[in-house]
């Protein structure tokens, strides 16, 4: 099924950046050392993504965005970090699964639309009761993270 094969790509970039994240904690844990909570955070929503359903999964994987948000917004006060080649490194790293994870996305959201639509659609709503095929659930961002941003300079 289309719509299982775009949720193992998702699940492919998750593991991806899983694999990164100890990386980028060991790059900057020696300058944030005032900043323990939001390394901790990371850690936990780490410790959460790759156990569990589909939508504990999605859960995890927005408290990671939000907990890397933090550690790249707390790295701004940190000038010796910025200018490390291995930080430099693991930001793009970083940066580049998540847009292969927000296309991954969009990919899996394309295919559950097209296999809810043939299950609600007649012939293949008789094989999808046959086979015992169900709707899927959207991979939908959480409520904060469609707030506008405040920008203060």
């Amino acid at each position: 099924m289309r719509a299982g094969n775009a949720w193992s790509q998702i699940d492919v970039q998750l593991k991806r950046r899983y694999d990164l994240i100890p990386n980028l904690v060991s790059a900057v844990k020696g300058y944030m050392k005032h900043e323990k909570g939001v390394l901790e955070s990371v850690t936990k929503a780490r410790a959460s993504l790759l156990s569990g359903s589909m939508q504990a999964k999605a859960k995890a994987s927005n408290q990671i965005t939000e907990a890397l948000k933090s550690i790249f917004a707390v790295a701004e006060s940190y000038p010796q970090l910025r200018a490390s080649e291995n930080f430099k490194h693991l930001q793009e790293e970083l940066s580049g699964t998540e847009s292969k994870i927000a296309y991954a996305r969009q990919f899996y959201n394309d295919a559950v639309m097209q296999l809810n639509q043939a299950i609600q659609s007649f012939p293949t709503n008789l094989f999808a009761k046959l086979f015992n095929v169900h709707q899927r659930d959207f991979f939908a961002v959480e409520e904060k993270e469609r707030r506008n941003v405040k920008v203060e300079f």
